[in-house]
């Protein structure tokens, strides 16, 4: 909302069309003929310059303008809003997010497993203002992409650069998790949670997920498993990003149910099934509900001032004048 603080200035503006007249307008006003001296040149009268015509009357329009806008900054105008100060911090989410090839299956029409998983974790986050959020990526390694942040819009170009198989080929769920635990470990929050959501069983014994889980549970993470995929042969596409070189063919492999849900158990966490795109959308939209802190927050009316802005605009149209019929018009005083 716009706001006047002094509105008692804007009666200078009465006299602005009193000054024009007698500047412009008032008969008789003397012997003098005022033109730029670039008309006469020391010849005769020609026919009028409709170019110079038409340059003076603008400068002369920006120069009225200039001054009914330094007038109107007199006035303080204003722009107040309200901001919502947050009294309480919310919670601090990690996603650990399966990027191997078999998220490229097409079963999650019309888009694959893993565009599936990117779209509604970006609806996710969106619904999240208040918390940290944090993304973990992984396939035969495991990668930190962002550390819990409130910068959400950080967090969500990360999101949109991660492809399938840039981290090799292979399922290291272990790994994934205690990364993203260890990146919980120092959080103040009330709440830290862990979502994990793959489409297949743990392969790399680098770390094994039960252990990671046990070292999540210690640190006071819980732990959500969301097992992406559903059963039977899906045609799979996709291609390397480091190659370049483009695959398809069809996948069978799934997600063991029992050594998710048991991941999800020992940290107090809960287990869920996606088999498309709509129950993994139910699936968040429980999530949503379910991981919640009590938020206490107050709003606050603020004021901006936008004197400094119109008085700047102001004497630009009135340097732009100066200019015009000083230098460019070559009129004199």
């Amino acid at each position: 909302m716009w706001v006047l603080e002094q509105p008692i200035a804007l009666l200078l503006l009465a006299f602005v069309p009193l000054v024009m007249y007698l500047r412009h307008g008032a008969p008789n006003r003397g012997g003098r003929l005022r033109f730029p001296i670039s008309v006469w040149r020391g010849k005769h009268f020609v026919p009028r310059i409709w170019s110079v015509v038409f340059l003076y009357g603008l400068s002369i329009l920006a120069f009225w303008l200039g001054v009914v806008i330094c007038i109107v900054a007199l006035s303080s105008p204003a722009r107040v809003y309200r901001e919502r100060i947050n009294l309480t911090r919310g919670m601090d989410i990690v996603f650990v997010l399966d990027e191997s090839p078999t998220m490229a299956a097409m079963d999650f029409a019309p888009y694959n497993r893993f565009e599936a998983a990117k779209r509604i974790i970006r609806r996710f986050v969106r619904s999240r203002e208040n918390d940290a959020i944090g993304l973990v990526s992984f396939a035969r390694d495991a990668a930190l992409r962002v550390p819990p942040t409130v910068d959400h819009r950080h967090l969500l170009d990360e999101l949109d650069q991660l492809s399938i198989m840039e981290l090799g080929d292979g399922t290291a769920i272990g790994l994934g998790i205690a990364l993203g635990a260890l990146h919980l470990q120092s959080s103040t929050a009330e709440q830290r949670v862990l979502i994990l959501l793959t489409d297949g069983k743990n392969n790399v014994a680098e770390i094994l997920p039960g252990v990671a889980a046990g070292v999540a549970r210690d640190l006071g993470v819980r732990i959500h498993t969301v097992g992406i995929g559903s059963p039977g042969e899906i045609p799979i596409e996709f291609t390397d990003p480091h190659t370049g070189r483009s695959y398809r063919g069809t996948v069978t492999d799934a997600y063991e149910a029992e050594a998710l849900r048991d991941l999800a158990d020992i940290t107090g966490g809960s287990f869920f099934e996606a088999a498309s795109l709509g129950s993994l959308e139910a699936i968040f939209q429980t999530l949503d509900t379910v991981e919640t802190v009590e938020r206490r927050a107050r709003v606050e009316v603020r004021t901006e001032s936008l004197s400094r802005h119109f008085i700047l605009f102001g004497m630009i149209l009135i340097m732009f004048d100066f200019v015009v019929r000083r230098g460019v018009l070559r009129e004199r005083l």
